[in-house]
C-alpha cells in the first residue's frame, strides 16, 4: 500500500541544506581565499568585493545546476526517471555508507573527495585574485565538487522534480542560501577580526563528525527516494 506525500516540507529542505552546507570543500577554499586576503593588506579593503564575489558565484553555480537537472528530469518519459531515482537513490546510499565509513576508518578503501588535480588547480585558483578569476573560482568548486559532495543536492533535487512548480522553486532558493550561509559567516566574522585560523582548526577537528552527518544524511534520503520510485510513497 502506497503511502501519499506531498512536497518535501520546509523542514526536510532546512535541515538536508543545514547538514550540506557544512561542505568541508567549499569552506576550505573560503578559508584560504580570506586568509590570502587577510595576509595581502592591499587587498583587505577588497575582501567583501571578492569574499561576496565567490559566495555568489557558488550561489549561482550550484542553482543554475539544480534548474538544470529539474529540467532534465521532467523531459525524460516518467518510467525513465523511476529507474533514475532508484539507480541514483541507491548510489546515494552507498555515498551516505562510504561517509559513515570515513568517520570512523578515514582513508581507508573508497572515500569521497575531490580529486587530487582538482584541489591543486583550486589552490592555485586561489593565488590569482582577481573579479573575474574569484568569479571562477566560485564556479568551479561548485562545479567540482558537485558530483563528490553533491549527494544531500541531488536527493532534494529528485524530490522537487517529482511535482515542480514554484512553491518547489522557492524551495530550491531556500536550498542554496542556507548552503552558503557559513561561508557568508566565516567572512563577515573574518571582515569583524575573528581569526582565520580559528575556523582553519574548527574545520581540522569537526571534519570527521560532518562526514558521519552526511552519511547518515545520505542514507536516509537515498533510501526515501527508492521508496518513491518504487512507488510505496506517492508525492502528489
Amino acid at each position: 500500500m502506497a503511502v501519499e506525500a506531498g512536497l518535501p516540507t520546509i523542514g526536510t529542505v532546512l535541515i538536508t541544506a543545514l547538514i550540506d552546507s557544512i561542505n568541508p570543500c567549499a569552506i576550505g577554499v573560503m578559508i584560504l581565499l580570506v586568509s590570502i586576503l587577510v595576509a595581502n593588506s592591499k587587498l583587505r579593503k577588497k575582501m567583501l568585493l571578492i569574499g561576496g564575489l565567490y559566495i555568489s558565484a557558488v550561489f549561482v553555480t550550484y542553482l543554475l545546476a539544480g534548474l538544470g537537472l529539474i529540467a532534465f528530469f521532467q523531459v525524460i518519459p516518467l518510467w525513465v526517471s523511476e529507474y533514475i531515482a532508484i539507480v541514483v537513490g541507491s548510489i546515494i546510499v552507498v555515498a551516505g555508507i562510504i561517509e559513515i565509513k570515513d568517520f570512523f576508518w578515514y582513508g581507508k578503501g573508497i572515500s569521497l573527495a575531490i580529486p587530487a588535480r582538482r584541489a591543486k588547480q583550486i589552490k592555485e585558483m586561489t593565488e590569482k585574485i582577481t573579479v573575474p578569476g574569484v568569479i571562477m573560482l566560485g564556479a568551479f568548486v561548485a562545479a567540482v565538487e558537485l558530483p563528490c559532495t553533491g549527494g544531500p543536492y541531488l536527493a532534494i533535487i529528485l524530490l522537487l522534480s517529482q511535482n515542480f512548480n514554484f512553491t518547489a522553486f522557492l524551495l530550491l532558493v531556500i536550498y542554496n542560501i542556507i548552503f552558503v550561509l557559513p561561508l557568508i559567516f566565516i567572512l563577515v566574522a573574518v571582515m569583524l577580526g575573528q581569526k582565520v585560523e580559528k575556523f582553519a582548526a574548527w574545520k581540522a577537528a569537526s571534519k570527521a563528525h560532518m562526514r558521519l552527518a552526511i552519511g547518515i544524511l545520505l542514507v536516509l534520503l537515498g533510501w526515501l527516494l527508492i521508496l518513491i520510485a518504487n512507488g510505496t510513497i506517492n508525492l502528489g
